[in-house]
């Protein structure tokens, strides 16, 4: 299904919010935090290889990253004051379509649950960026993209390297390409602040972590899809395991 205006309004409106516009932006706002109390621990033992806290947590990771930047993408793709900025848009939304497909397929496989919107701190980045036009927004987008998929590198690559999931192994390699693409789209527009980049990376973060984590899916409402942009360019990538 297409994520509907309003559908796209209820992933970013609500009483979870609490920050502040001029909050969004502090280092402590950026940070990535684990959510898994025992990150090792095996949770299930799948075909596909031991399924451990952080495997899980990835997935959802990579869920609630797409629900975010997705809807951002396509509004940047049309708000963007500049070619590069709407052309980074058209990126971020078709490579969270692709992975969106992906990871939905990975968590029926493996048995794990996946929200349907983003966490709160994510939900406050839309917020922002909603409310902005012009080059604001256009320099915002481009600084909050590189900062969140910078912090999320290094999260990738912990987890392709220990995971012994076959199918998460997959997602990472893939999520790795998408993250790659997404910092290449955002730096051509020449807008990145990358002074900000560096301090929100290397400060450590200091939000509770439910403000990091996605609220559960409500059962029985319909599991929300990203829908590929109708000029996709990115092809599906066969389900391994």
């Amino acid at each position: 299904m297409h994520v509907s205006r309003k559908a796209a309004g209820n992933l970013f409106v609500g009483g979870a919010i609490s920050l502040t516009l001029g909050s969004l932006l502090y280092p402590s706002m950026l940070g990535v935090q684990k959510v898994g109390s025992a990150p090792e621990r095996v949770v299930a033992n799948p075909a596909t290889g031991p399924l451990t806290e952080a495997d899980r947590d990835f997935v959802v990771k990579v869920r609630s990253a797409g629900l975010w930047e997705y809807p951002v993408g396509r509004t940047a793709s049309k708000k963007g004051t500049t070619k590069a900025v709407r052309t980074a848009g058209e990126h971020l939304a078709d490579g969270d379509a692709a992975l969106d497909a992906a990871c939905r397929d990975v968590a029926v496989r493996l048995g794990i649950a996946l929200p349907d919107q983003p966490s709160p701190q994510q939900q406050g980045f839309a917020a922002r960026l909603n409310a902005e036009s012009g080059k604001q927004f256009d320099t915002d987008l481009a600084t909050i993209v590189r900062t969140t998929n910078g912090q999320f590198l290094p999260v990738i690559a912990n987890v392709r390297t220990i995971t012994r999931n076959s199918l998460v192994r997959a997602l990472a390699d893939q999520v790795n390409d998408t993250v790659l693409d997404h910092i290449a789209a955002v730096e051509r527009t020449g807008l990145v602040d990358f002074g900000q980049v560096v301090l929100q990376e290397t400060t450590a973060p200091t939000l509770a972590a439910q403000d990091l984590t996605p609220p559960p899916a409500v059962a029985g409402q319909p599991q929300v899809v990203l829908t590929p942009p109708a000029n996709s360019t990115v092809s599906p990538r066969p389900t391994q395991g």
